[in-house]
């Protein structure tokens, strides 16, 4: 398909789609003279997962890119590919390293492998961050989290993702985060007002 075709079925205008390729999240198409070149379906899935990244994800161009590279060189791993997509959506380093005390209370939660990983750093500022704000979250807590969370990965985390390519396997970990993760957060929006309802909406004795 031309450039124009391209832009009409995905939506995305002509200028963009040329900024795209000098920018290098979509790849070159088949050059049919000076001027021309031709683009398949893998064009438009690539110009659909940077839309659905800067959209939805609302991710950068930089970490838009550094997802791009990922998928097109994907580590063979499953598990070391699952920490590629996490290192891909990973926000900004922080500009201060987490604490002492966050550390441990990610230690004490006892997941093997998984101290340095890149979702790891990223709880542990998190942790840092907001007992930085005055909000110290109790180990108990943090561990009944975990226990909740646990259970949703046992269905992030398919078995089908051990049969498909790697590539395929990278981009299912990070788009399915990227569109899930506002879902997970509005569940839990929903499952606050409805034990606030329980408990202190009319006819609660408490």
């Amino acid at each position: 398909m031309r450039i124009s075709e391209l832009s009409e079925r995905s939506g995305v205008t002509i200028p963009t789609l040329k900024y795209y390729l000098r920018e290098g999240l979509l790849h070159a198409g088949e050059l049919q003279g000076a001027t021309r070149a031709a683009y398949d379906d893998s064009h438009l899935e690539r110009v659909r997962l940077v839309r659905t990244l800067v959209d939805v994800g609302r991710l950068s161009l930089e970490q838009v890119r550094e997802v791009v590279r990922a998928i097109d060189a994907p580590p063979a791993g499953r598990h070391e590919l699952l920490g590629a997509a996490h290192e891909a959506l990973r926000p900004h380093p922080a500009t201060t390293a987490p604490t002492a005390d966050a550390l441990a209370q990610l230690e004490a939660l006892g997941l093997p492998g998984c101290d340095h990983s890149p979702a790891s750093l990223q709880l542990a500022h998190a942790l840092t961050a907001a007992a930085a704000s005055g909000w110290t979250i109790d180990p108990a807590t943090l561990s009944r989290w975990l226990g909740a969370m646990l259970e949703v990965a046992q269905t992030d985390v398919v078995a089908e993702l051990g049969e498909v390519s790697a590539g395929e396997a990278l981009r299912y970990a990070i788009v399915g985060n990227v569109l899930t993760d506002p879902v997970l957060l509005a569940l839990r929006r929903v499952a606050q007002e409805a034990v606030s309802a329980e408990r202190f909406g009319a006819g609660s004795t408490e």
